[in-house]
Parts: C-alpha cells; sequence; structure tokens
C-alpha cells in the first residue's frame, strides 16, 4: 500500500486507522476518479467510439 493510506507513525495526532475508516477513504476517493473520469468521457461525446466502430466496419 501507499504511504498515503498507512500512516508511519509521528505527530500527537497519529494513531491507527480501523480497516473500516480506511475502506471507507479508498471509496470515496475511488468514487472521486470515477467521477472525474465519467465526466472527461461525457465532455468527449462519444467521439472515440463512434471512430472504432467505424474502423472495424469492412
Amino acid at each position: 500500500m501507499s504511504e498515503e493510506t498507512v500512516p508511519q507513525g509521528g505527530g500527537a495526532d497519529a494513531r491507527p486507522k480501523g480497516l473500516l475508516q480506511q475502506m471507507e477513504e479508498l471509496m470515496a476517493a475511488l468514487n472521486a476518479d470515477l467521477s472525474a473520469l465519467d465526466a472527461d468521457l461525457q465532455s468527449a461525446g462519444g467521439q472515440g467510439r463512434q471512430a472504432g466502430v467505424e474502423g472495424h466496419a469492412d
């Protein structure tokens, strides 16, 4: 795992996160990434899909 998700200690407020909290944070980050990807694909207007379909039509 990356150092972002597993604290390496240090600091007065440093305490281990529970597994549920880690999973919730990872799911929130994944959801944000997927939302951004969806927005990018929507703004592309499906142009890539049309080109792919036309390229395979022989």
